[in-house]
């Protein structure tokens, strides 16, 4: 019987773990792994990025089965970035380095999209006149 990959699962746990222990969380992100959106600008010369992904630098993180979603701000600048789970290379804090690098993982033949901005479902905006 297959399974699922248990990486998003152990993401969410060790995210959790990490700031219950009142620590930052830092995630090593394969940055050019397809479907991948982060700033492109801040991506080291081995294709990786580090994010800081701890509940007071991000706004809305979503870890889910085959994404994580959230926005940031870099250089004051904010950014919405999305990484498919996949690309996620290890999780751990940045105080003690204490947490898990991941084997690498074949990516999907198709892999997730990002989430559409709120109110473009693609139907033309209307205007109405309220009184």
């Amino acid at each position: 019987m297959s399974m699922s990959s248990s990486r998003p699962y152990m993401i969410r746990a060790l995210y959790e773990w990490i700031v219950d222990n009142q620590c930052t969380p830092y995630i090593l992100v394969n940055a050019h792994a397809r479907g991948v959106e982060v700033p492109q600008e801040h991506i080291n010369k081995e294709g990786q990025i580090i994010l800081n992904v701890s509940p007071t630098s991000v706004v809305g993180l979503e870890i889910g089965l085959e994404s994580i979603v959230f926005s940031a701000r870099f250089g004051g600048i904010p950014r919405d970035l999305f990484i498919p789970t996949y690309a996620v290379l290890g999780i751990y804090a940045r105080e003690n380095g204490q947490g898990m690098v991941f084997e690498a993982e074949p990516e999907p033949p198709t892999p997730p999209e990002p989430p559409k901005p709120e109110g473009s479902d693609d139907k033309r905006p209307s205007l109405r006149v309220v009184k």
